[in-house]
């Protein structure tokens, strides 16, 4: 990533000096957020450029750096942000909050009455939530009796390997959420949903600790990108 390159652009000028129906703000106010570009979106969460580029240019050339995918984006850390120039801690620290927020608008939304049949559904479910972070994240799901969805909770945040996680704990909150089934899941930031030897141990802990309480894991699944791979539909031994 080149973000630190200095470029002239003929056609970058200040967006104060641009025709007012054509400025991001003012553009969405008149028009709606859904006229705005990506680059025009990102340019209001960053509200100005660099001495070199506008807010537009700069949204634009940090979105072809991330092949122009908002999922990509998402997995930018403030270092990789800050790296551009004119963006500082500030601006760099709104793209990221914005990206949270969203994972948690989505988490809200799910978490209602839901049913889950299959692994797909657990899939479906923490796709939105978890493939495009840069690190591994573990969550739990409860459910009752018949499979519809109690609560979910994150159990650990890790880095790029593994995030901890603590069985003892796991059989406490499903406890306390009168949990009469469970499912974990956790992503792979590298993409590559094969189980590692650490996955198998901790499915099998956790599902050995729940068969002494009556507590049943009914599935693992592991997110990586846009594919999963699950415990209950792949796993031998499960």
């Amino acid at each position: 990533m080149n973000g630190k390159g200095k470029r002239k652009n003929a056609d970058s000028f200040p967006i104060t000096d641009w025709a007012e129906e054509d400025r991001p703000r003012e553009k969405l106010i008149a028009k709606g957020v859904a006229a705005l570009s990506n680059a025009e979106l990102l340019a209001i969460l960053m509200r100005s450029g660099s001495r070199d580029d506008n807010a537009v240019e700069l949204a634009k050339k940090i979105l072809g750096d991330f092949d122009n995918n908002l999922g990509e984006l998402g997995k930018a850390t403030m270092a990789q942000l800050k790296s551009y120039r004119g963006m500082g801690e500030t601006k760099a620290a709104s793209i990221v909050a914005a990206f949270e927020l969203q994972r948690r608008r989505i988490k809200g939304e799910i978490i209602e009455k839901k049913i889950i049949a299959t692994s797909k559904d657990i899939f479906l479910l923490f796709h939105p939530m978890l493939s495009d972070l840069p690190h591994e994240e573990f969550w739990i799901l409860f459910l009752n009796n018949s499979n519809r969805m109690l609560n979910m909770k994150r159990l650990s945040v890790g880095g790029l390997v593994n995030a901890s996680v603590d069985v003892r704990l796991i059989m406490k909150m499903a406890i306390e959420h009168l949990a009469a089934k469970i499912v974990l899941c956790h992503n792979h930031p590298s993409g590559n949903a094969t189980p590692s030897s650490h996955d198998v141990f901790v499915t099998r802990k956790v599902r050995e600790g729940g068969a002494l309480l009556e507590i049943t894991l009914i599935d693992h699944v592991i997110v990586a990108d846009n594919k999963y791979y699950s415990f209950a539909d792949e796993f031998f031994n499960f």
